[in-house]
């Protein structure tokens, strides 16, 4: 096939047989309907496009061998809905559909550029719901992504992500959206809400992983509320390799030059402990391997209705910068630029 080709695929026909014949370049059109097993986009220039997220559904099937790098926090074996990776591996699309029920991850990106994600349900998939790592140019748009055992979005180890989520929702997770020691992500008018934590940035040292970091992040406009799940501490439960995390809206953990602005965040309490004690948080990450937080900006948002305080910002961190948030708690008691709600 060439660089213009058009496939449409019906139910119960083989996806995989026809991305690996179409090669670089091709589109594929999945008619409405269930598509049993897991795809691998090894191509470039590949766009994949549902009916609609309601509509086409790829859900678990006989296992297809795949070559995926191991996917981080899951056991060895997991299966994931669609992987996308390969020799240099860009300008990939995927559109419309739903991922159900893997083992893995819903959708699994590494070491792939120019990636374009949109209208996609990744729905109950064991460990990740849209994982994202090593990669570049990432687009997240109109997407659902609920529970799963780590994130619903989550992108790792990509230093210059120049990723941007937007109108997404997470629920059911144990973090909504982790930008996990990556920089340059937007996170825009999304909706994170019954997670254990809304919007989690962390850098972090992880024993054989590359290094870390979190800087020049947007996360602006979000609604985030009620997650107040409990994840960490369970080996089988949500979160099980992290530490205990419950009732976080927004927590910017060893992060440089993030920017938090028009958030909306409230109802936040804890379900279990948790080593972040409100729904914002802006702290220090040196005690596992990662940095004091520079450079942020809290402005402008709304923090109400949480326990057991509304914004946390750690004591005798300097060049934290805060204007214009209504909190009706903090820790410590006084910090500028956080005002209480007027009375009634």
């Amino acid at each position: 096939m060439n660089m213009t080709d058009e496939v449409t695929v019906a139910a119960g026909e083989s996806v995989q047989q026809v991305l690996d014949a179409a090669g670089p370049g091709a589109t594929i059109r999945l008619a409405e309907g269930h598509y049993p097993g897991n795809l691998w986009i090894r191509h470039s220039g590949v766009t994949l496009l549902g009916a609609g997220a309601d509509a086409t559904v790829i859900t678990p099937g006989e296992a297809r061998p795949v070559q995926l790098p191991p996917l981080h926090d899951a056991p060895p074996n997991v299966v994931s809905g669609i992987g996308i990776h390969g020799d240099g591996v860009r300008d990939v699309r995927v559109e419309g559909l739903t991922v159900r029920g893997f083992t893995g991850a819903g959708i699994y990106v590494h070491s792939a550029s120019d990636v374009h994600i949109e209208d996609v349900h990744a729905v109950g998939n064991a460990v990740w719901g849209i994982y994202l790592r090593e990669s570049g140019g990432l687009q997240v748009l109109r997407c659902k992504a609920s529970g799963s055992q780590y994130a619903g979005i989550g992108i790792s180890f990509c230093p210059a992500a120049q990723a941007h989520i937007d109108q997404c929702e997470t629920y059911a997770n144990a973090f909504g959206v982790f930008v996990d020691n990556s920089s340059f992500v937007k996170v825009l008018r999304s909706a994170s809400h019954g997670n254990a934590a809304g919007v989690l940035l962390l850098n972090q040292t992880y024993a054989g992983e590359l290094p870390g970091g979190v800087s020049d992040c947007l996360v602006a406009d979000n609604d985030i509320y009620a997650n107040t799940l409990a994840s960490g501490g369970n080996p089988e439960g949500l979160g099980a390799a992290g530490p205990p995390i419950s009732g976080v809206g927004l927590s910017m953990i060893g992060t440089t030059r993030v920017t938090a602005v028009g958030n909306r965040i409230r109802g936040h309490h804890p379900g279990g402990p948790s080593v972040m004690g409100a729904a914002v948080v802006v702290g220090s990450s040196k005690e596992w391997g990662g940095a004091d937080p520079f450079d942020n900006y809290l402005l402008w948002n709304e923090v109400l209705d949480n326990a057991p305080v509304d914004i946390a910002v750690a004591d005798g961190i300097p060049s934290q910068h805060l204007a214009n948030n209504t909190a009706a708690s903090t820790a410590p008691e006084k910090i500028d630029g956080c005002t209480a709600p007027e009375a009634p």
